[in-house]
């Protein structure tokens, strides 16, 4: 019986940690309508919202939001944002490094983090129009909409 209720614990303490591995970030700043997409289904940003690897970070028209990541990649987005996390892969133990998002409307800005500075080339920021590689340590996107207008 002492067994089965020790495996029994083991068990329900694993459950939380393969929760927090798909956890890749976590919003550190909201100001005005924020939201996080997971799987369809809209939530209201909040300080300590936790974001994974596909989701969809969107603020409104007078929106802010800041995120930190996993690698301790910044980003920082502006009103009228949306934003998809593709690809993020953080194991620099095992050379495992990618970092890939869509930025389909609004503006951020980006302090790259660890993935960036071991592996340049694995971060990417696709607009509608461009691929950015990220190279560099800082860097700020602006997607105009498609009509010209603000």
């Amino acid at each position: 019986m002492i067994r089965f209720i020790m495996a029994i614990t083991m068990l329900l303490m694993a459950v939380p940690a393969a929760w927090a591995q798909d956890t890749i970030g976590f919003v550190k700043t909201v100001s005005g309508s924020a939201t996080i997409v997971d799987s369809g289904k809209a939530n209201t940003a909040q300080v300590g919202t936790p974001i994974k690897m596909g989701n969809t970070l969107k603020t409104g028209p007078k929106g802010a939001m800041g995120v930190t990541f996993k690698d301790n990649t910044v980003m920082s987005f502006g009103p009228d944002t949306e934003l998809t996390v593709d690809e993020y892969l953080y194991s620099p133990g095992t050379g495992k490094l990618k970092f890939g998002t869509n930025i389909s409307k609004g503006s951020m800005q980006v302090v790259s983090g660890v993935i960036a500075k071991l592996k340049p080339q694995a971060v990417t920021v696709k607009t509608p129009s461009a691929m950015i590689g990220c190279r560099g340590t800082r860097f700020l996107v602006k997607v105009e909409p498609s009509d010209g207008r603000e």
